[in-house]
């Protein structure tokens, strides 16, 4: 930044002495106010609320302004500089930088590679024993020019600086509470305090500073197990340029009192807090991640709507075996189903905890129309205030979700997860975790901030200006820091050790170091069942691996998307198959561009977004392309014949500019048609097929979606309640939409959930028009009992052929390129809306189009095959009509099914 033009008039009011603290007298110029406006700042060119200087390690400060002839770094231990008219106001010490010829350091640049164009700076050796005091007050860096006038200044991060000081000591350090012979150790990292106290049984307690690692720690008697307690933090904050004194919980906290207001000192191995049979729970089997079945679930829609539910809303409802839910759940893992995701079941900040200080819709939301936008403006109003959430805004990242719990208070909260956990697992399904570092739920000063008061500008990611970054939604988190990635790794082991957790699933994986997730997964390999009562070898772990926000394209260090966890052993979510079996993409400004479940081509609805018949023709073969990568495991070295006759390989597939596979063997790709993120895919199906496809056919497409994704390579996912044609009345974002429009309903009387209003206007408004006369014919187009238990029906049928015929999950990319293969692709046999897959000794047909196909493979001619027998003796009678023809090879398939035929 420049100086002003008036520098000349301007008396430096920061006297510059090189070994004694920095004092502005009265004669250089009267006293500045604490806090000047960023406006005046910005007029004078120098910017104290913007921190543009980067010190990233104890020797070393990156800046992106002019090499000059005088560079300093200020420190003010209690603050209090400021600027007015051109100069410094305040007393700070000063620590000389020597310009580096040339910039940063190879192994800096790669350390920090958005850093890489800036200007480097070295401190003198002199001041090297000064760094950790310095990092205590406010830092601002100068730039002068030879004659002394101020030409820049601006604050100071100081992520980097803490980890190369810090870090190797403090990744060391048991953090949060611990129990040991009697007494409890709470400890917390808060390097830059200048004091820490424990306020704990109405006392305060001092508590005291290891120099090496900048932890904080006080012991005391065995009394303090179970009491609540807050840290009083005093320390520098860059947000609001000053000293404060911050009342805080603990970011490594065990258990909470309602609300998250104070810490509880938890000792998760108290056997008081573990269930009976707890200590000797028997886990089904584990199903490798390749084959895996997911239903990901919502803790509150799972049971608040179900009548036959005592505990409706609750961890308990997963504890009653006689409710319709609990049933539906055993049915799908008879099937199948191995893995139930559970949304955010950690500490939100946005649910109220009790719930007397709920708000609930106060309208009689049934007796509006099914196109009114009566439900959702009532719904809306209390929003925020009542029980739902889909939770991804964590506030404490290892204790779990109060309201869920049927009292907040204390401890109650653990003991009915751990029961959750065993009636999922005593129901043969092992329990992922839907986890969510990414981001907090506020930052900053904020009250529901938690570790940006207590190491302020640390473990929040933070913008070249030194703001804190929200390209996740909300207030970004810096995994790629030591301690907030050593959070990450010790939070997931202590849900996997202390509550038995069977997987994780992260949410926004590629705001995280690849290195972070990787080392995730090596600290759950090291757990056993002698020492940590679970084998960690047998968690799974799956993420979204998409590539955006000030991470993209592994800016700031080697990210976790799909491209670079292939063959890690972590999963991620692969948007190739769902977006061609739905069409178009979630954002879609008209929600009717088809796909290959959804009539493109075959079945045109009268959408001009879908282009001439020729350019449909064209994007649906194409389409089958992406999803014959799908059915592959979307393998990047799976070679094929395309739709137009070329031999290429998944990645030589090109999918919206990236290459469609990704995938170095099976796992690394999970394939699904839906989850909670955007319209169900009854909703999806509902804009997109032509609006008088009966509810029968509706159904036949929503099972040959979901087939396509359970019938490929790897492992797949899809979200509870789609196999009874789950609806949410059209809603694209229903986080905040209540249980009016998110609540499953496992009973066939009760409905789809289609036709319950218009969905709620701040995400959906834009979408009303092509909504509206969809939900003014729901009476026609929702489904009944017979499509909804038919749906389910028949999509069990096809769970039972996935995990019960080896061939659809083949270990190694090897195995997948001998046995599966796509006989008439590229060929003059090809059909659009039809993918013939030969598999081993099954031969698969997806038969999307509104009629009967026939597919001759000529390889097969003379070889017997018939319906496979659990779609011959199943639920299906469409499926049961189709036929193979010995003599020439022929398969016959009805439309809109999925038919899977084995060689006898």
């Amino acid at each position: 930044m420049t100086g002003s033009p008036r520098r000349t008039a301007v008396a430096v009011a920061l006297a510059l002495l090189a070994a004694a603290p920095l004092t502005a007298t009265a004669a250089a110029a009267p006293p500045a106010p604490a806090v000047p406006s960023a406006a005046a700042e910005a007029a004078e060119g120098i910017d104290l609320s913007t921190s543009r200087a980067q010190w990233i390690d104890r020797d070393t400060l990156a800046w992106d302004t002019p090499a000059g002839p005088a560079h300093d770094l200020l420190y003010a231990p209690r603050g209090g500089l400021a600027v007015r008219d051109g100069a410094l106001h305040g007393t700070a010490h000063r620590l000389r930088l020597t310009p580096v010829e040339g910039g940063l350091t190879a192994s800096q640049r790669a350390r920090f590679p958005h850093l890489k164009s800036y200007a480097a700076f070295t401190l003198a050796p002199r001041d090297r024993d000064r760094v950790r005091a310095a990092l205590t007050g406010q830092l601002v860096a100068t730039a002068r020019s030879a004659d002394g006038t101020l030409r820049a200044a601006t604050g100071v991060q100081t992520q980097g600086v803490l980890d190369d000081v810090y870090g190797a000591a403090a990744t060391r350090a048991a953090l949060g509470p611990r129990f040991r012979h009697g007494r409890v150790t709470l400890s917390v990292w808060a390097p830059t305090a200048r004091r820490v106290a424990l306020d704990i049984g109405g006392r305060r307690v001092p508590m005291h500073r290891d120099a090496a690692s900048g932890v904080w720690s006080a012991t005391g008697p065995g009394s303090w197990s179970g009491r609540s307690y807050r840290y009083a933090v005093t320390v520098w904050a860059p947000s609001v340029r000053e000293v404060v004194t911050n009342q805080v919980t603990d970011p490594y906290s065990t258990g909470l009192t309602v609300d998250s207001e104070r810490s509880v000192a938890v000792d998760l191995r108290d056997p008081a807090l573990a269930p009976p049979g707890w200590s000797t729970l028997r886990k089904p089997t584990a199903t490798p991640l390749r084959e895996a079945q997911i239903q990901e679930l919502h803790i509150r829609d799972f049971s608040v709507a179900d009548r036959t539910s005592k505990h409706p809303g609750g961890y308990l409802a997963f504890t009653e075996r006689d409710s319709d839910g609990m049933r539906h759940l055993r049915r799908l893992a008879r099937a199948g189903t191995s893995y139930v995701h559970l949304l955010p079941a950690f500490d939100i900040g946005t649910i109220p905890e009790r719930a007397a200080d709920r708000a609930t819709p106060d309208c009689d939301l049934p007796s509006y129309a099914p196109d009114s936008a009566e439900q959702q403006a009532c719904v809306t109003r209390s929003a925020g205030k009542d029980a739902y959430n889909w939770g991804y805004d964590p506030l404490h990242h290892t204790v779990p979700e109060g309201s869920y719990a049927s009292d907040p208070e204390g401890a109650r909260r653990t003991v009915e997860f751990r029961r959750m956990v065993q009636g999922l697992n005593g129901s043969g399904l092992r329990t992922v975790m839907d986890v969510v570092y990414n981001h907090t739920v506020a930052s900053g000063q904020a009250d529901r901030s938690v570790l940006d008061r207590i190491v302020p500008g640390y473990y929040q990611r933070l913008d070249a200006d030194g703001a804190v970054t929200t390209s996740t939604c909300c207030a970004n988190t810096a995994p790629e820091n030591a301690m907030m990635g050593k959070l990450v790794v010790d939070s997931v082991v202590t849900w996997a050790r202390e509550y038995k957790v069977d997987g994780f699933r992260f949410d926004l994986m590629g705001h995280h170091p690849k290195a972070n997730i990787v080392a995730v997964r090596k600290a759950l390999d090291a757990l056993t069942p002698a020492r940590d009562g679970v084998d960690g070898k047998k968690i799974v772990l799956y993420g979204e691996g998409w590539n955006f926000g000030e991470v993209a394209d592994d800016a700031r260090f080697v990210q976790a998307t799909q491209k670079n966890m292939a063959g890690t052993g972590v999963a991620t979510f692969s948007d190739r198959s769902r977006d061609a079996l739905r069409g178009g993409g979630p954002f879609d400004g008209d929600p009717g561009v088809q796909g290959f479940a959804s009539g493109l081509y075959t079945d045109p609805n009268s959408s001009r977004a879908n282009g001439t018949p020729a350019e449909q023709k064209a994007r649906l073969l194409h389409y089958q392309d992406l999803i014959k990568v799908g059915l592959a495991g979307n393998l990047a070295g799976f070679t094929f014949r395309d739709s137009a006759g070329r031999t290429v390989t998944g990645a030589e597939v090109d999918y919206n500019g990236a290459p469609a596979g990704y995938a170095k063997r099976p796992g690394d790709a999970l394939s699904y048609a839906d989850a909670h993120d955007n319209e169900s895919l009854f909703d999806a199906l509902a804009f997109k097929l032509p609006r008088d496809t009966s509810a029968a056919d509706r159904a036949r497409m929503q099972v040959l979606a979901m087939a396509t994704a359970s019938l490929s390579q790897g492992p797949a996912l899809g979200q509870a309640g789609s196999d009874l044609l789950r609806s949410k009345s059209l809603d694209r974002n229903s986080y905040d939409s209540g249980d009016w429009f998110n609540a499953v309903h496992w009973n066939c009387r009760a409905g789809n959930g289609f036709g319950r209003g218009l969905p709620p206007a701040a995400d959906n408004k834009d979408k009303w028009a092509y909504g509206k006369p969809l939900l003014a014919s729901a009476a026609a187009l929702a489904p009944g009992c017979a499509e909804i238990d038919g749906t389910s029906a028949a999509y069990r049928d096809l769970l039972r052929i996935r995990t019960t015929e080896p061939e659809f999950t083949l270990a190694t990319a090897g195995q997948v390129q001998s046995a599966l293969s796509f006989p008439l692709s590229g060929t003059r046999g090809e059909t659009p809306g039809v993918i013939t897959m030969r598999l081993g000794d099954l031969v698969v047909v997806f038969n999307a189009s509104p009629r009967t196909r026939s597919q001759r493979v000529g390889a097969v001619e003379g070889a017997r095959y018939a319906l496979h027998p659990v779609q011959a003796a199943g639920a299906d009678r469409t499926v049961k009509s189709a036929t193979y023809e010995r003599s020439s090879g022929t398969f016959t398939v009805p439309a809109r099914t999925v038919a899977v035929f084995r060689r006898g």
